[in-house]
This record gives C-alpha cells, structure tokens and sequence, in this order.
C-alpha cells in the first residue's frame, strides 16, 4: 500500500469512528439541563416522527416557527437592527450636517436614548428610513454584513453573530435532523435577517418571515435592472401580522412555534389552535448573570400577556437560568 492509499485508509477510519462517535451520542441537545422542557421537546420529537404512531406527522407538515430577537439571538439592550440603523445614521451624518440639530436624528449622534425615545415611533421610523431606504438591496445586504463583521455588542463585546443562543442552535439542527422545516417569523426586517439566517441558523433566505419595507423594481442610472428600498412600510410581521405571514410565505401552520415576548402571542394561538400534536415554547428570560433578566415591564421584549396564556394553557416555559447549561457558544 503507497503513502496515499495508506493515509486514504487511516482518514476513512477515522471519519467512521468520529461519524459512530456523534450518531451514538444520546443527547441530542446537550447545552439543555435535563428538566421538563428538554422532556417535552424530545417527546414531542419522538411523538411526531414515530411512523404508524397516533400522532405520526408526515415530513411535509412537520413546519416549526422561531421569532428571532430574544428567542434565537438576544435582544437586549437594544434591538440589534436598531443599533445597525443607529450606526448607520453615524456613519451617514457628515453628508447631513443637518441632523446635528434636527430630532430625532440629533438625539441619536449625542447617544441621548431619553430624547430619542421621546421621538416615539414615528422617530424609530424616521430613523428606520434614514437607514434603510433609497438604495439598492444589494446595497441594503453588502452594509449589513459590513457592520456585522465589524460591529461589536456594547456591553458582551461580541460580534452579534456570536449573541446567539446555543442551546437554539441545538434545537434547530435536532429538529431539521428529525424532518422538519424550520422558519424564522419575526417582527425584524426581513432582508436584514435573510443577510446572516443561513449561515448562522442554516436557514436559508426563502424560509426567513418578517416585516419588509415597500421595494421597487428600475433601472440604475447606469441602466442596469435593480431593486430600490423605499421608505414605506408594506408589512409588519409582529403580534397578529405573525399568523398572517405564516400564511401568506409559508401556507402551512406550524406544529411547533417558539418564541419570548408578547410580540409572539398570536403566533403561538394560531400553532396551538391547529389538529394533532402541538408544542409551543416560550423562552423566559432570568438569568442576569449570564444574559439578562426581564419580562413584564420590559421595553424591550415584554413578556406579559403571552406568559399569562402560556402558563394558563399548558405551554412550554423555558426557563432560562435552569434550563440552559449554557447561554452563548463559546468563545473562539
């Protein structure tokens, strides 16, 4: 046997060992404490998958639903597609010296958060359009990962990309495993999250949902064929528009929805209201040490109504102080 059959023979037994190695591994999520949510994740799993079963469900109707911010990745102490857009309006402002001293875009280059928030929605919107709109989405997608390959979290220190959560990360990859199509439905800006979902998630652009600015298609002034961001709003996929959105991109209710805030409510109503086996999950956040710790009078990711109707119904609190070993992959 030469040099190359040799190493070609050592390298196949190696792949099978490391390949029998990870297919006998008998946790599936391993950054989950044992506990009743892991418990009700896994038996629904088996319940669903398990052929000739009473609850068998086929591979094309096993859709699982994810809301982003504070669910798949954090969302404190601000959105993170606000801070993009707070970024860019920084990096925008020297062809604007205007906005030095007109709200609400002032209050957003002196870091004056009380004065921005004063500006209410209409100055977020303001800001959205500053940000946002009147460029190309190529444009659109070619800042944004810019800013996510430079941009740091404010007080993590860590790419947002890194901001996500582990134990999601796990979830994701055991569901698709066991024939289920996972989506992201959030109330964030669709073409901003298609930019990263796939290689973070590994779901891919036409299974992202969310709320989506108007776009029109003309000519560049070069004469080439493009798509041009508009300032006006065409959808938002937030609170009851979530139901909506599910049915419009994805025509099917999920049997699985996940999500954290009562931004998500009506989309666990709409999975928990379908026939046949249902789980809806609801991520709690407790745990200051390692993320934070908020839910009811949050300004960021409320959860009120939605912990309420999940306690009351039966659904799946994750708590995430005592459920989740870990909180963030680790750091490279």
């Amino acid at each position: 046997m030469n040099v190359r059959a040799a190493l070609a023979a050592l390298f196949l037994v190696s792949s099978w060992a490391w390949n029998g190695a990870v297919l006998a591994q008998s946790d599936p999520l391993p950054s989950w404490n044992d506990g009743k949510a892991k418990t009700a994740i896994v038996e629904f799993v088996r319940r669903v998958t398990q052929e000739g079963g009473p609850n068998y469900v086929k591979p094309a109707e096993r859709i699982a639903t994810f809301d982003n911010d504070g669910t798949l990745w954090a969302e404190q102490p601000v959105y993170f597609q606000l801070q993009f857009a707070f970024d860019e309006v920084k990096r925008l402002a020297p062809l604007y010296p205007e906005w030095k001293s007109k709200e609400p875009y002032r209050s957003v280059l002196a870091g004056d958060m009380k004065g921005l928030a004063a500006s209410g929605e209409k100055g977020l919107l303001q800001i959205m359009a500053a940000a946002h709109s009147g460029i190309t989405t190529r444009e659109f997608e070619r800042l944004v990962v810019s800013w996510l390959n430079t941009a740091r979290h404010p007080t993590k220190k860590r790419p947002y990309t890194e901001m996500v959560y582990q134990p999601q990360l796990e979830l994701l990859t055991y569901l698709r495993a066991n024939g289920f199509k996972t989506f992201i439905v959030s109330g964030g800006g669709v073409e901003f999250m298609r930019v990263f979902a796939d290689k973070v998630y590994g779901i891919p652009p036409e299974q992202v949902v969310g709320s989506a600015g108007a776009v029109t298609f003309r000519l560049s002034p070069s004469g080439k064929p493009e798509l041009f961001k508009d300032a006006k709003v065409e959808f938002i996929d937030d609170g009851p528009g979530k139901p909506v959105g599910i049915n419009r991109f994805i025509g099917r209710r999920p049997i699985l929805a996940f999500g954290n805030s009562d931004g998500d409510l009506q989309m666990l109503q709409y999975t928990t209201a379908g026939d046949g086996p249902r789980l809806a999950l609801i991520i709690h956040h407790t745990d200051a040490e390692r993320e934070w710790a908020y839910d009811r009078k949050s300004p960021i990711g409320k959860l009120d109504k939605a912990l309420n109707e999940g306690q009351a119904n039966g659904w799946t609190i994750v708590d995430m102080k005592s459920d989740w070993k870990a909180v963030f992959p680790p750091e490279p």
